[in-house]
């Protein structure tokens, strides 16, 4: 590394941090895609509560809500659990189908995409079980369903903002299915709408921060974690936090090989960065406990909305 990369990467890191197994940094909500699905809220550095969903699939979205449940998407179907641990609602997605995403609106309504031939934006009522809403979704395959969709997010307008996954593409619909958006972004796993109404994308590549005029506000290069000793190489959600840092994901295949994380080079579960790109917290947290690959961590300390006020006239 040369005098000026050094001096660079001097400016934008603490090192001191780098090791990472900083459990006490903040609490946090934690799920990842995983052979076993697992989740867990850290609490003061130790793991206050954990869960292991007794069926097969993966944990690809997973949501904490208002009143303590946890709500999650597993692939094959979509559960809702108290903290106790016992289902209150779950929904199997049919046969040829997959579901990677669920998201509240208020108390007895979720959206969620099901990946499949046609796949389909549906709203349910989780009260009644019925299907509310119904819209066909565009994909670039109708075939690879696996590879459709893995995240949306409700916005506080009311629309849905689409990360097309095997597309590469941004967009965002009204309740209707109309289009008000449209951005193709190479890579992209998930966005999700900041409080000043810009978003928060997350590609492969980079986390960028772009408003509805498609101007980039701010990005994080993840070739600059690599420089920095902590290589963020599968991305899969980002959070802003209130204090303006960006906390960024990092999955762990372990689906590839024999699936086991090599002790001695422990992958990255996650980075914070400031608005300048110094690296503060480094999570690698692979024993004593083993929080497994990483796609979504929440903060408990900052408050969040979890259950959306509508989706159109679906409240």
């Amino acid at each position: 590394m040369n005098n000026t990369t050094d001096s660079i990467r001097m400016k934008r890191v603490s090192p001191e941090l780098i090791p990472g197994n900083e459990l006490s940094h903040l609490d946090f909500f934690y799920a990842g895609e995983a052979r076993k699905q697992n989740m867990y809220i850290v609490r003061n550095g130790k793991i206050g509560w954990s869960y292991t969903h007794p069926a097969d699939g993966e944990i690809s979205d997973a949501v904490m809500l208002s009143n303590g449940n946890i709500l999650f998407a597993h692939q094959f179907g979509i559960t809702e659990i108290t903290p106790q641990k016992k289902v209150v609602w779950n929904y199997d997605a049919p046969t040829g189908t997959e579901t990677h995403t669920a998201v509240p609106i208020r108390k007895n309504r979720v959206l969620f995409l099901q990946n499949g031939n046609p796949a389909k934006l549906i709203v349910m009522n989780k009260k009644t079980n019925t299907v509310e809403k119904e819209l066909i979704m565009q994909v670039g395959n109708p075939n690879k369903i696996h590879g459709h969709f893995r995240h949306a997010r409700l916005t506080k307008a009311g629309t849905i903002l689409v990360a097309h996954m095997d597309m590469g593409r941004l967009c965002e619909y009204d309740s209707d299915g109309i289009q008000l958006f449209k951005m193709d972004i190479p890579g992209l796993w998930s966005a999700e709408e900041l409080p000043n109404g810009h978003f928060l994308v997350t590609s492969k590549t980079v986390v960028r921060e772009i408003d509805r005029q498609k101007n980039v506000i701010w990005e994080y290069a993840l070739s600059l974690s690599k420089e920095d000793g902590c290589s963020v190489t599968s991305p899969q959600t980002s959070v802003r936090l209130s204090n303006g840092n960006t906390i960024i994901s990092n999955w762990f295949n372990q689906w590839n090989g024999n699936g086991q994380v090599d002790m001695n080079n422990q992958p990255v579960q996650a980075i914070e960065v400031t608005p300048d790109k110094k690296v503060v917290w480094v999570l690698r947290q692979w024993q004593s406990p083993d929080l497994g690959p990483s796609t979504i961590i929440v903060p408990l300390s900052q408050p969040r909305t979890t259950e959306k006020a509508s989706f159109g006239n679906i409240h």
